[in-house]
């Protein structure tokens, strides 16, 4: 009976035994456990910070850059648009000046023209006058007979000079005869030794008149 016993108390602190072994085996496991998972997770969280931080980062320069690119791209083209209305607005202006001054050229030489030819006519109307008048005497009337046709010889001699200047392109040219000298005006900034030498070729040969006589000038 004291042998039952005995075994009794021997199985039974070996089930404790056994009991207390597994409780802590199952302990350690479950703390391992835990402390994996948490690193495991904090791993991750870590990964998942790490990749959303780059990717902020990637993006936001990614904006910046194309904000850059567009303020640039939006500065060029302004840049553009002002240079191209400036170069326009002087296109215009310079054209538009240029119109004008060439509108006041020609005014010039076409007021010129007619102011001379109005002149003749007033010449000439005076010199008819003395021809119809019954109180001018022969010598009188033969005076303003030569003087008429000194001045129509002269406006046909003018009228053929400035066409062949014309010819010769000097589009604007006026020319005034006074007695024996002759002032010849052509519209150009400037001439050339061998434009006035032509010039004066043709006024000589056209109008009989001498080299020094003749006076060119521009306008």
């Amino acid at each position: 009976m004291k042998l039952l016993k005995k075994n009794q108390v021997i199985i039974y602190v070996i089930a404790v035994m056994l009991m207390v072994a597994g409780y802590l085996n199952y302990t350690t496991r479950t703390a391992d456990e835990v402390t994996q998972a948490s690193a495991e997770v904090e791993a991750n969280e870590t990964g998942e910070n790490a990749n959303i931080g780059d990717a902020r980062l990637v993006s936001s320069e990614a904006v910046e850059e194309n904000n850059t690119t567009n303020e640039t791209n939006t500065t060029v083209n302004q840049v553009a648009e002002n240079t191209n209305t400036t170069n326009t607005t002087n296109e215009t202006t310079n054209s538009t000046t240029t119109q004008e001054t060439s509108a006041t050229t020609d005014d010039y030489f076409a007021k010129s023209k007619l102011e001379r030819d109005t002149m003749y006519s007033q010449m000439v109307e005076t010199y008819e006058n003395i021809l119809n008048s019954t109180n001018a005497s022969e010598t009188q009337k033969q005076s303003a007979t030569e003087e008429i046709t000194k001045i129509n010889n002269t406006k046909n001699s003018i009228m053929i000079c400035e066409n062949l200047l014309k010819t010769k392109g000097f589009e604007n040219a006026v020319i005034f005869v006074n007695d024996e000298s002759i002032s010849v005006i052509i519209g150009a900034k400037e001439l050339q030794q061998d434009q006035i030498a032509q010039i004066q070729n043709i006024i000589s040969r056209e109008m009989k008149a001498d080299i020094e006589n003749i006076h060119i000038s521009t306008k």
